[in-house]
């Protein structure tokens, strides 16, 4: 049996001031039971689901939880094996889960522009499947990866936001879209930009709620000084704010936003917008922690089950070289306990062996720098795991 201390699953706590580590026995309760959907997808997200799945298995052993997964294909394994990226039977199962963790999807730079948009088609087929309008994605930058980031120290020390993006509307759904023929004769392609005030709202109302358990101060991105459906955007957002009397409101333009977030961020608190600009955003966002690698994301519906992902992508370059850095798929996983099934106590956990592993030196390589060891965090062989 794999120890506590293979996974870095301890508990620390302070005795005569000074901080300890030990395993936790076993909970002596009987046990919860879950249905959860593995999608490990494409490069690395079979190796990083393969982790979060151990770490979940020995979180809920502890925790009197105990886990069914279902594995199903998703993305570019999809398209090979049955001919499309999206099988009716994975979009069964995962509707069928009490929550789905999603690894990663996407090509290698040998496949064709039709076989990258075919992969990349599953996402959002499987978004709209699910009904997930609401991407959280948070953004803390931990004071053992200071100096991870890129940008300095003093800009980035203390950062701690969150991103809401809403997720089914807009211009990667709207329609008309495709390709034609202008009056000239020449070749075009077209997208809409297109939001009901029904969807707007109820992000909003998330982004409120939100930022009323944070630091009670929303920023609200769009770009009304030139798009309709942004006009719409920040005219619905501010009559939800009515609601939220107790919620700091503001604006931002969106590409006013994408420098604020580079030259000040600890400005900001929550922030909403749309699918588009969210999409880019939030990878800006995540480049303050220093690596994508870092960072979970969970996308929730009105009801049914959630969807949590790292938001890396599926890196085919360092595929099957144990270089991949797990821990974005580990926090995803916790935020599944936490918001997709209410295990709070089982999240923390995890939480809690991810900054224990940090505070150890313990990196991958894109998150390393001089005094740390650089070492393989990921590893199929779970005794090797969280040295």
């Amino acid at each position: 049996m794999t120890s506590c201390r293979a996974f870095g699953f301890q508990n620390v706590y302070q005795q005569n001031n000074v901080s300890s580590i030990r395993c936790s026995s076993l909970a002596a309760v009987s046990k919860k039971n879950y249905n959860i959907a593995l999608l490990p997808g494409d490069g690395i997200g079979p190796e990083v689901i393969s982790v979060a799945k151990n770490v979940l298995n020995l979180a809920g052993s502890i925790e009197g939880i105990e886990f069914k997964f279902n594995e199903k294909l998703v993305g570019g394994a999809a398209l090979d094996a049955v001919g499309v990226p999206l099988p009716e039977d994975t979009l069964t199962a995962v509707k069928q889960s009490d929550a789905i963790l999603f690894g990663a999807i996407g090509g290698d730079a040998t496949d064709t522009n039709q076989r990258h948009a075919d992969i990349g088609i599953a996402l959002l087929q499987l978004r709209e499947g699910l009904k997930v309008f609401a991407n959280l994605r948070p953004v803390s930058v931990l004071p053992q990866l200071v100096d991870a980031s890129t940008l300095k120290k003093e800009v980035i020390e203390g950062v701690d936001l969150m991103v809401i993006r809403e997720l089914t509307g807009g211009i990667y759904f709207g329609k008309p879209k495709g390709f034609g023929t202008n009056e000239n004769g020449e070749e075009i392609g077209f997208n809409t930009e297109v939001y009901a005030a029904y969807e707007i709202d109820r992000i909003a109302r998330i982004a409120f709620e939100t930022a009323r358990k944070r630091r009670g101060k929303l920023c609200s991105v769009d770009k009304a000084n030139v798009l309709e459906a942004s006009m719409l955007w920040r005219k619905r957002v501010m009559a939800i704010a009515e609601e939220y009397p107790d919620v700091e409101l503001s604006h931002m333009y969106v590409d006013n936003a994408a420098m604020q977030l580079v030259r000040n961020p600890k400005q900001f608190d929550t922030i909403v917008t749309n699918n588009i600009f969210g999409d880019i955003l939030s990878d800006q966002a995540s480049m303050l922690t220093g690596s994508l690698g870092m960072l979970p994301s969970a996308s929730l519906s009105e009801s049914g089950p959630g969807l949590f992902e790292p938001i890396h992508g599926s890196a085919p370059d360092i595929a099957g070289q144990d270089k991949a850095n797990p821990l974005a798929t580990i926090l995803s996983a916790a935020m599944l306990l936490k918001y997709g099934l209410g295990e709070v106590k089982a999240a923390e956990r995890i939480e809690l062996a991810v900054l224990d592993t940090l505070n150890r030196g313990f990196r991958t390589g894109d998150i390393w720098s001089a005094g740390n060891v650089c070492t393989v965090l990921l590893n199929t062989n779970t005794n090797n795991y969280f040295p």
